[in-house]
This record gives C-alpha cells, sequence and structure tokens, in this order.
C-alpha cells in the first residue's frame, strides 16, 4: 500500500550546510519530520557541490513520519550573479 502524502515543502539551503538551527530545523520539526536525518541525508547527497549556492529542495512528508526530497539545481539567477562576479 503506498504511503499517504501529508504535504510538500519547499526550502534553500546552502550545498552541506543543513544544520538543525533556524530556519531548517523549526520547517521541519512543525510537520514532524525527523530534522537529524534529514540534516545528515542531504548533506551526503549534497557533499560534492558548490558550497556557495543555496540549493532548492522539495521534502515530501508522509503520514508515518517518513520523507523524501529532490535536490534541484541553483536558481540560474544566482548562476549568472556568480559567473559575473557578483555577490549573490
Amino acid at each position: 500500500m503506498a504511503k499517504k502524502l501529508l504535504g510538500q515543502l519547499k526550502l534553500q539551503i546552502p550545498a552541506g550546510a543543513a544544520n538543525p538551527s533556524p530556519p531548517v530545523g523549526p520547517a521541519l520539526g512543525q510537520r514532524g519530520i525527523n530534522i537529524m536525518e534529514f540534516c545528515k541525508a542531504f548533506n551526503a547527497k549534497t557533499a560534492n557541490a558548490d558550497k556557495s549556492m543555496k540549493l532548492p529542495v522539495v521534502i515530501d512528508y508522509y503520514q508515518d513520519k517518513s520523507f523524501t526530497f529532490v535536490v534541484k539545481t541553483p536558481p540560474a539567477s544566482a548562476m549568472l550573479l556568480k559567473a559575473a562576479g557578483l555577490k549573490c
């Protein structure tokens, strides 16, 4: 039987830098998502990414308190600013 999806959460987190402090911790905690489990999985998945870029992540969370997440590419505007040598 398929898990029942409770909702979806979208965040932008610096690559390899997810930690339980705000804004990540409270956003996950109020939805019942295991904060440390997410932080470890996200940091492992983005370990080789550019640390200066914020990566959009979409988290699907389920009734049984499990979750899945998809890391997307950084916004084009952030990549253009970086290529131009400007601070983003």
